[in-house]
């Protein structure tokens, strides 16, 4: 528990003197890009959002809403202990369509992105954009919400990640729905050039099969993934990003 909390501290540390010495310049940039900025009180946010602007996240295509999102509930589930590596945060910007690069995988101790690639969608979320999301067994749809990473096993798509989803009534059927990261041959860009987008899944956020391992590797063991979309419902049933 205290290597946890000096790791959090850490974070938070080197969070605030990154805000110190670009302040002046992202804060503008900030506030105007998400109106709600000068409303957000916690620091941890306020200055981790300083790396949307460093890391050129908004030319890579993620919107600045769903990082906000993400790292504003990212930190009260550290706040809550139920993030166990706050190291990393990954985020799924379904916002996109999937023949954009809609994962990014982003190192806060670092203040590094280090992946950005394709990410697939449930079958029955919609074609090229994930447009309706379930947590029900046998809907074939993407789930939203925040996610804690689990274990590592080798299943009938390969190397995949286990994911524990957070939110009550959204995605905490992910375990008994058997929604895991894997790999798949439909997530790829031939199969964008031949049909415009990505080969869509049961549901499981899929990966390209070359970059799964290195993915999982890095996520695994109790990291923080946030899917996102802009979706009504989803924000009025979330209790960790609702408005």
């Amino acid at each position: 528990m205290k290597t946890l909390q000096l790791k959090s501290s850490l974070i938070i540390l080197c969070l605030v003197c990154i805000s110190f010495l670009h302040l002046p310049i992202s804060f503008g940039k900030m506030a105007s890009w998400h109106p709600m900025f000068p409303k957000i009180e916690n620091k941890v946010v306020s200055n981790a959002l300083l790396l949307y602007d460093q890391l050129h996240l908004d030319s890579l295509g993620l919107s600045p809403v769903a990082f906000e999102k993400a790292v504003s509930g990212f930190t009260l589930l550290i706040q809550d202990g139920k993030i166990v590596n706050d190291g990393i945060l990954s985020i799924i910007d379904f916002s996109k369509p999937s023949n954009k690069k809609r994962l990014f995988v982003i190192d806060l101790y670092a203040g590094a992105l280090l992946f950005n690639t394709y990410v697939a969608h449930g079958q029955q979320s919609g074609a090229a954009y994930a447009e309706q999301f379930s947590n029900r067994l046998s809907s074939y749809k993407s789930s939203l919400g925040f996610y804690q990473t689990k274990n590592t096993y080798i299943g009938k798509h390969g190397y995949s990640l286990q994911l524990d989803g957070l939110e009550k009534g959204i995605n905490d059927n992910a375990a008994a729905r058997a929604i895991v990261i894997h790999g798949a041959a439909y997530v790829s860009e031939g199969i964008i050039k031949m049909q415009g987008y990505l080969g869509r899944s049961w549901g499981c956020p899929a990966l390209p099969e070359k970059y799964t391992r290195p993915i999982i590797e890095k996520i695994k063991n109790g990291t923080c993934l946030f899917i996102y979309a802009d979706d009504a419902t989803y924000f009025q049933k979330s209790a960790i990003v609702g408005i």
